[in-house]
């Protein structure tokens, strides 16, 4: 298992991608144990079932690790304070862009093809034609799926609703039926689409037929993930996002110390339990730089307990006092040094976290600490590297003269 995860978290790449990467490369093979003819072959569910084994408090540790190993090589004393800087960024999901018409079709396709299989498990009937439906259904859908269709064809969205109702109706006699005859478990996922649908058939015809305007907090961006959060930051060529925010704490020898996902939760929510969670792991964190996003009153006067040197600088107009702890020499420093943190988020999105495409939360906790390990891997693989061509330099100054002494004893001309 800690092979195939070792491999996998180096590259960005799909499980198929990665499945040829290890039946088919040598050089990875023989890293695995596997030699030249060996006929050991990985199948694509083998790799799913290892990476998924991998879960985010062994990550957490694997990392520490790795961190406590990279400050031993930058040879780092045991009481020397550890300096960090704070930033948090946004990891796209791999959810379509969400209407309630899509929404609805997505509940209606997922739960036909759910209740066709079941009924014909357990010899029920009433979807004989579970595999004409999909197909009627997107008939009705591709006249109304976008604002120029549905606003010049009112009747065209109440057929679309009213086949849908229809299904659903269906769908409700039939997990009646089930109930008698299979497994609870079976049924859930069949019952989670049959709840959907209703709701998304009353906001389209409240939104499109009533006119009215559907509240925020009632509205669905997927009915697969249900931890994409709504951002919409005014960013150009990016108005909307799907996406789930990622706090990281970076320190000066670009290591990745600790991160947080924020499901609900913003920045200033979030700020003093990575600082905390950061110190149980490194007592010598003591100094950490923040961006404004991160600042209230509360936070501040908690992290001026928390930290010797406090790098938060404050919204809005500054008063004397504030003005004057900005303006110190250390105050200062920290804050220079804070936008090398944009290196290291560029570093995770070339790992993986550019756009997260696994299922569920826990897909994606787990996609999140492989990529956090990858950087910190990747980072001790280059002080190792570094310190092997000091190495190699400072045996070349010994080597070089000898050989020349050689080279004149022989009387040879030298090389160029």
């Amino acid at each position: 298992m800690s092979h195939n995860s070792e491999v996998h978290i180096f590259a960005e790449m799909c499980c198929s991608t990665f499945q040829q990467l290890l039946n088919h490369y040598n050089v990875v093979r023989e890293m695995l144990g596997h030699g030249t003819f060996a006929s050991n072959w990985y199948e694509h569910q083998t790799l799913l079932d290892n990476v998924s084994l991998l879960t985010p408090e062994f990550l957490l540790k694997v990392n520490q690790l790795v961190v406590e190993t990279g400050h031993e090589l930058v040879n780092r004393g045991p009481g020397e304070d550890l300096c960090g800087r704070c930033d948090s960024f946004v990891v796209e999901t791999g959810v379509h862009y969400p209407t309630d018409v899509n929404l609805l079709l997505d509940a209606i396709l997922t739960m036909i093809r759910d209740t066709g299989r079941a009924c014909e498990k357990y010899g029920i009937g009433g979807w004989r034609q579970s595999e004409h439906h999909p197909r009627e259904v997107k008939k009705l859908f591709n006249k109304v799926r976008n604002a120029r269709l549905w606003s010049k064809r009112p009747q065209q969205v109440k057929a679309y609703l009213d086949r849908c109702r229809v299904l659903v109706k269906c769908a409700e006699q039939s997990i009646h039926e089930l109930e008698q005859k299979s497994e609870k478990v079976l049924l859930e996922p069949i019952k989670r689409y049959v709840h959907h649908a209703p709701r998304q058939i009353q906001q389209i015809d409240r939104r499109i037929l009533q006119g009215e305007t559907i509240p925020h907090k009632e509205k669905m961006f997927s009915l697969f993930q249900e931890h994409p959060r709504w951002n919409s930051k005014g960013k150009a060529g990016r108005l909307v996002e799907l996406d789930v925010p990622v706090c990281i704490i970076e320190d000066n020898h670009q290591f990745i110390l600790h991160h947080d996902i924020q499901w609900q939760n913003s920045d200033v929510d979030v700020v003093v339990s990575m600082v905390t969670a950061c110190q149980a792991q490194y007592p010598d964190f003591g100094t950490c730089s923040f961006d404004r996003g991160f600042y209230s009153s509360a936070n501040l006067d908690s992290l001026n307990q928390l930290l010797d040197l406090n790098a938060l600088p404050r919204k809005g107009q500054l008063n004397k006092s504030d003005r004057e702890r900005e303006q110190e020499e250390a105050f200062a420093a920290a804050r220079q040094q804070h936008p090398a943190v944009e290196s290291a988020i560029n570093n995770l999105e070339h790992r993986g976290l550019d756009r997260v495409r696994t299922y569920g939360r826990e897909g994606f906790e787990r996609t999140v600490g492989m990529a956090v390990l990858s950087a910190n891997l990747h980072r001790l693989g280059q002080l190792l590297r570094r310190k092997e061509l000091k190495r190699l330099k400072w045996l070349n100054q010994f080597k070089q003269p000898r050989q020349v002494k050689q080279i004149q004893q022989k009387q040879l001309p030298l090389a160029a």
